[in-house]
């Protein structure tokens, strides 16, 4: 054993060895595994050996190593069989020497076979029982051991949850059960090797059972009422026990048994899988059993299941009909004699390599003896019938009308089961009787049948052709059939069924190609070749996609020379059919330049999936049909396209709208392949919108998607300039003008396009009058009540050409600079009108300045009029659109704006650079030392560059760098890439960047960077915290993410911040604490009353102020600490005034906390602050500031004497500040006469507040309640 497993390892290590430097995508899928497996079977070794030298399982975390690894394996089992026999025969000795050794009564043998049956188990579940019971040790004497152990764990259960691992009790039944079956078939009779009856004074007679026999008997009956994988196992003892020579009394009494179970009423769950474990085990013992031994009890079983398959029970079962239809096949081939008749069909199975073979002579030879018939075995089947003279028995008839119906079923385990059973019964029948069976097997092909029969009637198809019973004389009416199948789609509802009868199908051609001579398939493969490739190119799911191409492939490879057979395949592999716009655009293409293959490809799209159910589907049909139109114009043009446009009008509403987009499509091929269409032609396609439009197809159900398509339409033949008469061109100026007040923006997108080119086509080209209004219609539009009437119009003046804006360019600039402003009206505020504001505003920039760039005719006072309203207007206008952050219902949409005002800046920012270079010749080096010293004197440049200068500069890397730090991870991203291409463009050199060379090492010209990752984007960014030009923004993006909700986002930004503030903590970190301190004054003082900012900076437990405080950050400031600390009281003064949050209150008693407890003559002031909360209205607020207090008094003895201080402790801690309002008010005053400070002034103080919170009271009634409640430990939903 040891030899073997040494020579298999050796070689299968060279194996690797030779290939370890291969990648793993272009490998098989069992050379990956075999090589993985490899590389873990040291640790399932080590594992094992531990267990072995142990005798028992030491660790129970081993056996779940080795079950984690072995169930990898599942779809590749083969690849455990060389290690096998070293995994399981050392387990199972452990088994039987411990139980040996034990005894059976000992308690402690339980505890050493479960884990280890754990470990057989999962071998079993990946191998297959078959290749692991070939391990087990077979002794005579292991009998009786494997019987009492079996009993053993029969009568001892354990109690588990179903949330607990497995305790190995199944498992250990399962494998001892597995044990028997093989321990059965000793070649002795059973009673001379049981123990019981040589020791017992009697003796069993003749005619009765051994105690052994009765007792595997009696446990196997238990097991077969058992749901889990007992039951097989029993019915597989069933079936090695009682089809021995010497158990004919065993198998009558069982028989009885189970006709007692399947003719039970009893309807409850025991009986119910006792009656599939007593089918399953009759299945099990016709199997196994010869028929001599079984014919005389099929009318007995029979008459029980022709009964129980017509009841209830088995309607309610899909696995008791599987086990029945077994049970039922079964018993027709006991009922029929075994022969191999003569005149089945037999074909060579041939190779690849074979077809393509060099030599020529030898492949021919080989090739003529492809189909053989059997006369080598008439010997052997001499005894066997002749078709003629077979004995059929009654019941045979009522066994194919079961199968058959098996084949109607609704479950496709119960259809492959009867299909297979059709393919072993008809084997032995005769050639006349098979051609019944085939007849009735075609009947299921009928359009009155379901799904289910077709997929069933595939099956049997293909098991009939494996086996040589379907004969090349019956492929004729076979194949018609099969071409069905393969399109077989049947619309329900809002969907459709039939891909498990395509993949059937294809299966059955699969089956076709390896059971035929090639001589017999040449015809065959000709009428299927096109249905297949039609099908691996144009299905719907990608399954039968790949089943269509590997039955394809086979028949290549199998039936020898085929035209284009290899280029075929090599183009339609399972990787290339993965994506079904692949499959459509590239796959299909290249296919269809080959012969016979142009027209069905077509046909499918136009008969079947032009009109299909899905919509995405009928988009990729459109597409494929036109990249097919460079094969044959003419035939597209006259043939197909005069078939589109009645469709454009039909009644069902997929149909039409393929059509409507597949003629666009088509006309827009034909453009490009330079075809002109005939004017009969010209003049019906001109003629399909107008014709939609009268038919009212835009209303009702499908309206929109209709819209979509026409626009789409009218985009085509725009781009092909398809003259058109006046009256369709205003109809067509109309319906785009309806499709760009659509609220649906996918109908606006698609009008947008159209408009682009109609324009240009037909108003631009043409001097068309009602081009010189269309501008102006939509710029008043702009100011609609209706938002989408907004958002169209700012879309299309976006895509409006030069000639229709040049005369009103800086009204339209000027106006969409507007319109990217927040609406001073709240109700008319729309988010999405304002992204299209500031993509269209870009738009005609780019317009404008590309027109002139490229016009020889121009005039410069103009054009240094444009570039100053960019730069004046356009780029404020933008920077005002990055401090958008509207929120709704819908949540942060102001980050829609946002994204496309970043994108706005950076092609803006392209602009003013590439106009501003030619106005000087310096060298982009010379603008880079400027950048490097951004205090330094930049008039002069400023002058050679005059529409951009540092300030710009400035404001667009804070305010992208902003975006970069906020807590999207989306926009970071974005933010991040856009600053990379600001700094990295090939063409234009973007100048005045201060420290650009520092930002670039912050941000390297590297692809694939992970950017919206927290952990990689917010190390890197807080690295601009040192410049004094982007420390501020940065920051006020910074604690919106360290104050945020995400706990992840939270710990990342902090992590970071925290991080940057402990490097060169000797060297810089007094001046970085200032700069800091001075831009967190800045943003309480230019966010004021803001909350979106000011709540974050100052939450509870996550604020930026009150952590730095926390990390004494601001304590070693010096001078500037006093100055801090008194900028931040009169911060918090303004924000906690008045405040209802409790967040805001809670961190801003923790910061008064904090600077009340230093050593500064601020202190006292704070602490005074501190001492109003003390009486607030909240209760949980009071407490809260009293413990503040408490602290306060213990860490700082300078704000009261030390001989009052104990005294004012006491107040603190005896009093319940959570209680009543008024002892808190009295309290209060005691500790502020104990403090010294002014009562009355404090009183003033205090009605000011309260002044200020009844005016607050109304609008923050809400947000009060939701802190309220969410501070007392409660979520809000």
């Amino acid at each position: 054993m040891a030899t073997r497993e040494e020579v298999t390892r050796e070689k299968e290590d060279k194996g690797v060895a030779a290939n370890e430097e291969e990648d793993d995508e272009h490998d098989s899928k069992e050379r990956v595994l075999q090589r993985y497996f490899l590389q873990e079977w040291k640790l399932v070794k080590s594992l094992l050996d531990d267990i072995v030298s142990n005798g028992r399982v030491s660790d129970p975390t081993s056996v779940h190593k080795i079950r984690s690894i072995m169930d990898k394996y599942q779809e590749q089992g083969q690849l455990l069989e060389p290690y096998l026999e070293s995994m399981v025969s050392p387990l199972m000795f452990i088994i039987r020497s411990k139980t040996v050794e034990l005894g059976i009564n000992s308690d402690e043998i339980l505890q050493i076979i479960k884990p280890i049956s754990i470990i057989i188990y999962s071998l079993v579940t990946v191998s297959g029982y078959k290749s692991v019971i070939k391990f087990f040790p077979h002794q005579v004497s292991d009998l009786e051991i494997a019987v009492s152990l079996l009993e053993k764990c029969h009568n001892t259960s354990s109690v588990t949850s179903l949330r607990q691992e497995s305790t190995g009790e199944m498992e250990a039944k399962c494998v001892i059960l597995l044990w028997l079956s093989i321990l059965v078939l000793v070649p002795f009779d059973i009673s001379s090797v049981d123990t019981s009856i040589a020791n017992s004074i009697g003796s069993t007679g003749e005619d009765e059972l051994a105690p052994l026999v009765l007792r595997i008997i009696g446990f196997s009956k238990d097991y077969l009422s058992n749901a889990g994988p007992m039951r097989t196992m029993a019915g597989l003892v069933f079936s090695k026990l009682l089809t021995r020579p010497d158990m004919p009394k065993a198998l009558a009494s069982f028989i009885e048994w189970t006709h007692e179970v399947l003719s039970s009423s009893v309807d409850d769950v025991v009986s119910h899988f006792q009656s599939i474990g007593a089918v399953e085990a009759l299945a099990a013992i016709f199997k196994a059993g010869s028929r001599k031994v079984l014919v005389d009890v099929v009318p007995t079983i029979w008459n029980d299941v022709s009964l129980l398959i017509k009841s209830g029970t088995a309607a309610r079962s899909p696995l008791l009909r599987k086990h029945l239809v077994k049970l039922t096949q079964r018993i027709g081939l006991t009922c029929l004699p075994h022969r191999s008749p003569t005149w089945r069909y037999v074909g060579r199975t041939s190779s690849l390599g074979e077809n393509i073979s060099l030599n020529a002579s030898n492949k021919n030879d080989q090739l003529n003896h492809g189909v053989v018939l059997e006369n080598s075995k008439s010997d052997e089947n001499s005894n066997c019938p002749q078709d003629e003279d077979l004995d059929v028995p009654e019941i045979l008839e009522e066994i194919i009308e079961v199968l058959l119906s098996g084949l109607r079923d609704t479950d496709t385990v119960v259809r492959w089961s009867a299909a297979k059973g059709i393919g072993r019964v008809t084997s032995r029948l005769t050639s006349a009787l098979s051609e019944e069976v085939l007849s009735s097997v075609l009947e299921l092909f009928t359009p009155g049948e379901g799904d289910g029969s077709w997929h069933g009637g595939c099956l049997a198809l293909a098991e009939l052709a494996r086996r040589g019973l379907l004969l090349p004389t019956s492929l004729s009416k076979v194949v018609p059939v099969v071409v069905k199948a393969l399109h077989y789609d049947v619309r329900r509802g809002p969907h459709s069924v039939g891909s498990h009868v395509r993949d059937a199908a294809a299966y059955v051609c699969w089956a076709f190609g390896r059971a035929y001579y090639h001589t017999d398939m040449r015809n065959v493969l000709d009428q299927l070749a096109p249905h297949l490739l039609s099908v691996a190119c144009y299905d719907r799911e990608v399954n039968c996609r790949r089943a269509a191409a590997a039955a394809f492939q086979e028949n290549v490879g199998r039936q020898g020379n085929y035209p284009h057979g290899i280029d075929i395949v090599n183009t339609a592999d399972y990787f290339s059919l993965s994506s079904r716009v692949n499959s459509y655009i590239h796959v299909a293409v290249c296919i269809a330049q080959y012969e016979g293959y142009l027209h069905p490809f077509v046909d499918e799209l136009l008969h079947n999936k032009i009109c299909h159910w899905d919509k995405g589907l009928r988009e990729h049909a459109a597409e494929a049909l036109a990249a097919l139109v460079s094969y044959d114009a003419a035939y597209f043009a006259d043939s197909v396209l005069e078939k589109l446009i009645p469709f454009t009008l039909s009644s069902d509403l997929c149909t039409r709208h393929g059509a409507t987009l597949a003629a666009g499509e088509l006309v827009l091929a034909l453009h490009r392949c330079g075809y002109d269409l005939p004017s009969d032609k010209k003049k019906e396609v001109s003629g399909i919108v107008p014709a939609i439009e009268k038919a009212r197809l835009y209303r009702g159900k499908g309206g929109e998607i209709m819209r979509a398509a026409v626009s789409r339409f009218i985009e085509c033949v725009s781009f092909s300039q398809l003259p058109l008469p006046e009256k369709v061109k205003r109809s067509l100026i109309d319906t785009l003008n309806e499709n760009l007040r659509h609220p649906n923006s996918q109908i606006q997108t698609a009008a947008v396009k159209a408009l682009k080119h109609f324009v240009q086509a037909y108003l631009v080209a043409t001097d068309n009058k009602g081009a010189i209004d269309i501008t102006m219609k939509y710029l008043q539009l702009l100011d609609d009540s209706n938002v989408a009437v907004r958002r169209g119009s700012a879309m299309a003046l976006g895509v409006l050409p030069y000639k229709l804006l040049v005369n009103h360019w800086r009204d339209v600039i000027l106006k969409l600079c507007s319109s990217c402003a927040i609406e001073d009206n709240p109700e008319d505020r729309d988010a999405e009108a304002r992204v299209n504001a500031v993509k269209g505003l870009i738009s005609v920039c780019e317009t404008l300045t590309q027109a002139r760039e490229n016009s020889d005719i121009h005039s410069g006072e103009d054009d240094m009029s444009l570039f100053h309203l960019i730069k004046n207007d356009v780029m404020v206008s933008l920077f005002k659109a990055l401090d958008d952050y509207s929120v709704d219902n819908r949540g942060d949409v102001g980050s829609w704006v946002r994204e496309a005002a970043m994108e706005g800046l950076e092609k803006c920012t392209y602009i003013l650079c590439k106009r501003g270079s030619t106005n000087y010749t310096r060298k982009p080096d010379m603008l880079e030392s400027v950048s490097k010293l951004p205090n330094s004197n930049v008039d002069e440049e400023n002058q050679m560059c005059p529409f951009f200068d540092i300030n710009i500069a400035t404001n667009l890397v804070g305010g992208i760098a902003k975006q970069a730090v906020e807590k999207m991870d989306k926009l970071r991203e974005v933010a991040a890439k856009v600053l990379q291409r600001i700094l990295y463009h090939k063409e234009i050199f973007i100048p005045f960047i201060p420290y650009r060379e520092k930002i670039e090492e912050i941000v390297p010209n590297e692809i694939d960077l992970k950017w919206g990752v927290p952990a990689f984007s917010y190390p890197r960014f807080v690295q601009l915290l040192q410049f004094g030009r982007y420390s501020r923004p940065v920051l006020s993006g910074l604690v919106i993410s360290i104050g945020g909700l995400q706990d992840s986002l939270r710990k990342a930004s902090l992590s970071a911040f925290l991080e940057y503030l402990q490097v060169d903590e000797d060297i810089n970190k007094e001046s970085k604490v200032c700069k800091l301190s001075t831009d967190i004054l800045w943003i309480l003082q230019e966010y004021k009353r803001l909350d979106r900012v000011i709540i974050p900076t100052l939450k509870r437990h996550s604020n930026t102020i009150e952590i730095l405080f926390s990390k004494k950050i601001f304590l070693d400031m010096e001078a500037h600490t006093s100055i801090f600390c008194a900028g931040v009281l009169d911060s918090l003064g303004v924000e906690l005034k008045g405040s209802r949050d409790f967040s805001k209150l809670y961190a801003g008693i923790a910061i008064l906390g904090y600077i009340a407890s230093i050593s500064d003559p601020v202190n006292s002031r704070a602490f005074s602050h501190l001492l109003t909360f003390l009486s607030h209205r909240y209760p949980k607020i009071r407490k809260a500031a009293s413990e503040q207090v408490y602290l306060v008094l213990l860490q700082n003895g300078s704000l009261v004497s030390e001989e009052k201080t104990d005294k004012a402790l006491e107040i603190i801690s005896e009093t319940c500040w959570d209680g009543d309002v008024e002892t808190a008010k009295l309290m209060k005053l005691e500790l502020l006469e104990i403090a010294g400070l002014d009562v009355g002034q404090l009183k003033t103080t205090e009605k000011v507040r309260k002044k200020d919170d009844k005016k607050s009271a109304a609008p923050d009634e809400n947000e009060s309640y939701s802190s309220l409640v969410e501070s007392t430990g409660f979520l809000i939903a």
